[in-house]
This record gives structure tokens, sequence and C-alpha cells, in this order.
């Protein structure tokens, strides 16, 4: 084990695909041997091929192998690596995960599972946000068991109202009741697709705004006292609540607003004593009033539209904080806005046949380039795309000095993006860009259904 404060010799990336490929990056950059776990399905993927050691952890199934908390401990312990960066997703906000690491002697890289578990039961989260000053939309106090306690709710607060599940995200375990006469059915959909994904079917409720923006700011926060934001992100194009589209900053908010949704968001962190890399997402009204919805306690799939504007390499300062180093940088101050980005999620997936996944194999694949365009994958031509997991293939981050900039660059950039053998959503981010309300920066949850109805 590397002495608190010095960088870690070798790390074990508990992920697969684009993500466990931009940590084996970073680490390599840091002078870090990374180890790779894989299923059975991934034998052959880029990040195996990468690192520089690789553990086969398990069938395909996620529950054999990337959600085997005993066998990603033994791979870790075997291969001699002193931490784990969980990536996004499977493991990343299990609290569990991070305890049997630290049982083990093993740094997890993220937040504590104090941490992990305070905020990620959302109706827990809300008392927590409360107390820390940071406004949150009106809800229900705690978790809502019958469909009586429902529509008492929402007959106080008004409709619509938005059921969601405690545990668990991805618009899981989630339903907008537009009124009294759809409450219960959608009441009990909720709780029964939530005990489904989550085995946890406990609900709460929220007063649902119309047309509001999904703002997320980027948070960081070390052992020796210090915490600041990156900035935050818009993210309010999104299908069944599912990101899609990713830009920063927003073109929805003054200085003035930024400053004050920046300052709860670090608010909220030191109030708990949060540690490592996360991100605080709000909810932002017509009126200007923005409400605190979660915090997402890893690194975001978007994380790379903050880099880009940043010049900050989050999974970097992700080690470094877990490695009991200062970040850098440390102060507010030091932080600069620089210019526009765009990430666009390039998904193994059919827009034109109501997005049904789309595996199988890649028969080439000519991602972008060019000044200012970014793109993470973990693919290759003849890379076989596998059933079983998440249809994510690759990122296209553009950048450009302003906003109208980058739209022209992602125009160009998603031109040129080729990937053939399979159906991907590039022919989907091509019709958005094509939308006069998306280039007059006019982004809202509901935008696909409204401007794009017949997605």
């Amino acid at each position: 084990m590397s002495p608190v404060g010095a960088l870690f010799d070798r790390i074990l990336v508990a992920n697969r695909g684009e993500v466990a490929l931009r940590v084996i990056r970073t680490a390599r950059e840091m002078g870090i041997e990374t180890v790779a776990i894989y299923s059975q399905a991934d034998a052959d993927s880029l990040p195996v091929r990468m690192a520089d050691h690789r553990v086969c952890i398990g069938p395909a199934p996620s529950v054999h192998s990337y959600l085997s908390v005993p066998n990603i401990i033994g791979a870790a312990r075997n291969s001699g690596a002193q931490a784990i960066h969980p990536g996004y997703g499977f493991l990343a906000e299990n609290a569990d995960f991070a305890r049997a690491c630290a049982e083990e002697g093993i740094v997890f890289i993220g937040p504590s599972p104090e941490a992990i578990e305070r905020m990620g039961n959302k109706a827990a989260a809300r008392s927590s946000v409360a107390q820390a000053g940071v406004p949150t939309v009106p809800g229900s106090d705690g978790p809502v068991k019958t469909a009586a306690e429902a529509l008492a709710f929402a007959e106080r607060v008004g409709f619509p109202v938005l059921i969601k599940a405690s545990a668990g995200g991805g618009g899981k375990g989630m339903r907008i009741a537009e009124s009294a006469d759809v409450l219960e059915a959608r009441f009990t959909a909720a709780k029964t697709e939530a005990a489904a994904a989550f085995g946890d079917d406990t609900v709460y409720l929220e007063k649902y705004l119309t047309r509001p923006r999904h703002i997320e700011f980027q948070v960081l926060a070390d052992t020796h006292g210090n915490a600041i934001h990156l900035f935050e992100r818009d993210c309010s194009i999104q299908r069944r609540h599912q990101k899609l589209i990713e830009e920063a900053p927003s073109s929805a908010l003054s200085p003035e607003m930024r400053e004050a949704m920046g300052a709860a968001a670090v608010s909220l962190v030191r109030a708990m004593g949060y540690e490592n890399a996360g991100t605080v997402e709000f909810l932002l009204d017509g009126d200007g009033s923005f409400y605190f919805m979660e915090m997402n306690t890893r690194i975001q799939v978007e994380h790379p539209v903050t880099e880009q504007i940043c010049g900050i390499d989050i999974v970097r300062e992700q080690i470094r904080i877990a490695a009991g180093l200062k970040m850098q940088p440390a102060k507010q101050s030091e932080v600069e806005l620089r210019g526009h980005a765009i990430e666009f999620r390039i998904n193994a997936e059919d827009p034109a046949n109501a997005f049904r996944p789309s595996p199988g194999t890649v028969e080439a694949f000519n991602p972008s380039g060019g000044p200012g365009v970014r793109v993470d994958s973990h693919l290759y031509s003849g890379y076989q795309v596998p059933p079983y997991y998440d249809s994510l293939l690759a990122k296209l981050v553009v950048w450009g000095p302003s906003r109208q900039d980058a739209l022209a660059r992602a125009k160009r950039a998603l031109g040129e993006f080729v990937v053939t053998g399979i159906k991907t959503t590039v022919p989907f981010h091509q019709r958005v860009l094509e939308t006069e309300a998306f280039g007059r920066g006019e982004a809202y949850t509901d935008f696909v259904d409204t401007e794009m109805g017949d997605v």
C-alpha cells in the first residue's frame, strides 16, 4: 500500500467500455499501472488490450461479473492493486462495495460509504439538503406508502406530481401523474418498476415542474478541506429521463445565477463532509428559481464537457484525492471557464425504430477528428457489441470559443462520424441540431417530446 499522500502504484478499474479505457489512459499518464477486469463477453475489448494487467471475473451476465463484489475484490487482492476506480454505473454508487474495499485495505476511488448511502436514498437526501440550506422541489416528507397518501400530497401542492423511486436512478420507478384520475395506476406502476429494478419499492413524491431545465454542477472536494465546483452542465435533452446531449456552460444561466447555484452545490458538499468527485443536480424553473434534484456520488458520463471548458482532468483529481493529495486546483478562483462544449452520446440504438438496442459487429469505425473534437470510445472495426450491457458506444465532444462555434463544429463532426454494421444515434443528434429551438439554446427536459414528437 502506498503511504497516504503518495500516488498508487497499481489500480484496478472495476468497469468496462469507454469509461474503463478513460481511467486507464489517465492512470498511464500518471505513471500508475492498471488492472482491467472483464467478463467472458468482453475478452477482446479495447480496455482489456490497453491495461497492464487483466483478470476475467466471470460470465457475461453482470450479476456474475461486473456486479460481483467478491469476484472484483478477489481480482484486486490477487493482482496487487492498491485502489479501485469504479467508473460509473455497476458498483460506482454501492456503499457496500466501498465498504468491502476498505475492509480489505483497498482504497475506493470515490466518496465514503456513508456519503454514498446518505445521498443514494433520494428521500433521505432531501432532508440532508434542506438542512444545508439548499432549496428543494416541494416534496413529500419521506416515503409515500399508499395511493391515498399520494393523493393527499398532490391535492396539497397541486397537479402534476412526480412519483420517484427512492433507490436507484436512470428514470426507472418514475411516473408523472397529471390528475387524480391516473394517480393510483401510476403510483402502483412506479412501485412495481422500482421493486423490479432495485429490489426496493419505496417511492416519494415531488411537485412536477413544467418545462424545467436540468442543470448540474460538477464538484470536487479533497481531504484537506478544499471544495470547489467546475461550473455547470445543461443536460436537458433527454428521452425517458435518459440524457442524450449535454453542454457546458448552460445558455440559461446568468453570471449571478451561476454563482448562486455553484455556491449552493459547494455548500452541500461542505455540509456533508464530502470528498472526491460528485455532481449536484438541479431543476431550473422558468422564473429563475432552482431546486435540488439529486446528487450523484461518482464521476458522470458527461464529465468530458466540463473538462473541455476547464482544462482539468477530473479522473486525475479523483485519483489524487483518493491518495490523500491536495487537488489541483484547490481554490474556486483558480477555475476558469473557457469557451463552450457539447457532448453527444453515441448509443447502439436505432432511433428510427423506437431506439431499440442494436448489438452486433462493428464493420467499420471512423471517428471524427480535427480541431476541438474529442471522442471517448472503446470501439474498433470488427468489435462485437454485446447485448448484455449499456448501449453507450462513444461520446463525441466538441469545443468552440462560443456556442455558435461549437454548434458548427458539432454539425461537421457528426457528419464525419462513421459506424457501420449496427445502428447508432448519430442521425438523431443531427436532427436535434437542425431544430431552431436547440439552435437558440432553448433546451427543456420535454424537448424531445415537444420538438421531435415522432421520435
